[in-house]
């Protein structure tokens, strides 16, 4: 089996191009970054770091090659030898890309190839290869649209796994470091044809359960660390998560979003708090150096309505449950500071000119009164 790989960063080597490899599947690796591709292709191979809070060990990855994602004739070609496409590009890139999947679809075809390929976009966003479809959909003449129905199975997916930048290792470039857990959960009723066997990658038929699980849980608390520890001057989440008082508000926003979960999913309680105590070992693990700046980033789309501040606060609206640490963890978003980030710089100019009020409104899309008036008073006391 063979698999094509858009994105060869840190997470696409480290998470999802690992566990592809490590199940006997050749993967190549798609990216714009020409050093990179021609490392893969010379190397045919790369070094995956993995970490725990005890130890870590080095794994081999082996044998993968890579294509520069803007040779669109290679890309074509690919896409007809493969059984099998994902991605980790983030959610920006993914309709960038989606273009050049249409083009390689009409392509596989125009030859008659009447093969499934499966299509996961593996991002940190809901439904995020639902969205990949529809953008792909829109590329194409309605003449593909009965093939695309028939052959291309888009497959939404849940992704977990920590994988922090670190500083390049000139001795060995293509090395990752990942933390030990990782979790891909995929939705097995929108595959075509028979699903792949990949260790590592676990089938459900109730997808949304377990994204908003790790949406609610792992995104919510990473983020309100970083913004919070932002706040009080730590530089990695790290530092912010041994900062009692922050570790003592993460735990109370996950909590009140777990109570959405709960509600929502039929979770049982002491194991989904449980999960939540897991979740802050991992932030705290002192082989990852993660900064906060990176898990802060791009902080509009993540005061979203369907992100990880804003949809599980609508949750605790919905089902009149408290939502106090919530607010504040909003607030703080609002209150993210960052000259490198271009989100960042947009939000606190725009609050600068028309006020957090209106802030509130324009990108987060809340509408509850009073929750707005505590985010505002939150926002003022930070």
């Amino acid at each position: 089996m063979k698999a094509l790989h858009f994105g060869a960063g840190n997470i696409g080597r480290g998470f999802i191009g690992k566990l592809l490899s490590d199940s006997g599947i050749h993967v190549t690796f798609a990216d714009v970054n020409d050093s990179v591709i021609d490392l893969l292709n010379q190397q045919q191979g790369y070094d995956v770091k993995i970490v725990s809070e005890q130890e870590s060990k080095i794994e081999h990855v082996a044998p993968v090659d890579g294509i520069n994602s803007k040779n669109s004739e290679r890309i074509i070609e690919k896409f007809n030898q493969v059984d099998l496409v994902t991605t980790a590009v983030g959610p920006n890139v993914l309709e960038i890309i989606s273009a050049t999947l249409a083009d390689a679809l009409k392509a596989r075809f125009a030859a008659g190839n009447k093969h499934y390929l499966n299509i996961i976009a593996c991002e940190n966003m809901v439904r995020g290869t639902s969205y990949l479809k529809e953008k792909v959909r829109s590329h194409l003449a309605a003449e593909y649209h009965t093939a695309l129905e028939q052959y291309i199975g888009f497959v939404d997916s849940a992704v977990d796994r920590i994988v922090p930048p670190v500083a390049p290792n000139a001795d060995n470039p293509l090395l990752v470091t990942v933390e030990e857990f990782s979790e891909w959960i995929v939705d097995q009723t929108q595959f075509k044809g028979e699903i792949p066997k990949i260790a590592g990658m676990e089938l459900t038929d109730n997808l949304m359960a377990f994204v908003e699980r790790k949406l609610f849980t792992l995104n919510t608390g990473h983020a309100v660390t970083a913004y919070l520890g932002k706040l009080k001057g730590h530089r990695l989440v790290r530092e912010a998560i041994e900062d009692e008082a922050i570790k003592q508000q993460v735990r109370s926003v996950m909590q009140e979003s777990g109570a959405v979960l709960i509600r929502r999913y039929g979770f049982e309680q002491e194991k989904h708090f449980a999960y939540i105590e897991k979740i802050l070992k991992r932030f705290a693990n002192p082989y990852l150096p993660d900064d906060v700046d990176r898990v802060g980033r791009e902080p509009i789309r993540k005061l979203s309505m369907n992100d990880r501040l804003v949809k599980p606060l609508l949750g605790t609206i919905e089902y009149g449950l408290p939502h106090l640490v919530l607010c504040k963890a909003v607030a703080a978003a609002l209150r993210y500071q960052n000259e490198n980030d271009p989100q960042a710089i947009e939000l606190q100019a725009f609050i600068a000119d028309n006020g957090v009020q209106a802030a509130i409104e324009k990108y987060t899309g809340l509408g509850d009164r009073e929750v707005i008036r505590r985010i505002i008073a939150d926002y003022q006391q930070l």
